[in-house]
């Protein structure tokens, strides 16, 4: 076993403990086929922006004042104007010192506030370069931007969240865990079907989408002040069902091919 093999070994470990199933190889088998490359490249650059969006709306509803948060909007403003702006222009982001302007305020009365404020930053830091490499990649292949409608992943782990405080953020929190464990999963096994470039690539994510999974549970744990593994296998189980029923979209965090099932 090379070094590379038992690093990734050692990151998958807990995770593979954490989730309560495997990608589906009928989803890798889709993912590896050259006419899908586009669209997992661009579900990809989207889940990146989706994943420090989501990170910004945790800082700004419980751990900073108002002007904190608009520093974070401002942060993220150049990212979302590609995404959903008609101009695709990346000079505002690309290549440049990706950091807030100023430092951030948090809220009193929150004693998590610091520590969520403080992971959740390094969090998004990693998720804007992330889209930034994507983007990259995708301008070097000449493969275009385009807007792709988000698959059923997302909203239906959403759909689990409690409505009453503070289960409302724990939820959310575990959710972000078990989202950041799968695309540390699906990294690992979709990186040995890839071209060197992007197999080198997805590797090279494995040790910051690991501890983003980790950061999240622990926060959850310790914002709950009490064991949360009830919730943590309930909120694991519906992750399970979307990764493994039948999912008429194609993209990085779907279900088992629908087509794939209807041709078995």
């Amino acid at each position: 076993m090379n070094d590379t093999q038992r690093m990734i070994d050692e990151l998958l470990s807990p995770i593979r403990l954490f989730l309560q199933c495997d990608t589906p190889e009928s989803w890798i088998e889709e993912a590896r086929k050259p006419e899908n490359l586009m669209a997992l490249l661009v579900d990809h650059c989207n889940c990146e922006l989706k994943a420090s969006q989501t990170a910004m709306w945790l800082i700004r509803k419980y751990a900073v004042d108002e002007e904190s948060g608009k520093e974070l909007l401002a942060w993220a403003k150049p990212y979302e104007d590609f995404v959903y702006g008609k101009a695709r222009c990346t000079d505002a982001f690309h290549g440049k010192k990706n950091g807030l302007s100023a430092p951030l305020v948090p809220k009193p009365g929150f004693i998590h506030g610091q520590e969520l404020i403080d992971k959740m930053v390094r969090l998004i830091k990693e998720e804007f370069h992330h889209f930034e490499q994507v983007l990259e990649i995708m301008e070097q292949r000449d493969i275009p931007y385009n807007n792709l409608r988000a698959g059923r992943y997302a909203k239906g782990l959403m759909k689990v969240v409690r409505t009453h405080e503070p289960a409302t953020l724990i939820d959310k929190l575990i959710i972000g865990a078990y989202i950041e464990a799968r695309s540390c999963e699906r990294f690992a096994k979709l990186a040995p079907y890839l071209d060197e470039e992007l197999k080198k690539f997805y590797i090279s994510l494995l040790r910051s989408e690991a501890r983003h999974y980790q950061d999240y549970l622990t926060l959850a744990e310790q914002i709950a002040g009490e064991d949360i593994s009830v919730r943590v296998k309930a909120i694991g189980a519906r992750e399970a069902e979307l990764i493994s029923t039948p999912d008429c979209s194609f993209r990085f965090h779907s279900g088992v091919p629908a087509f794939a099932e209807a041709g078995a």
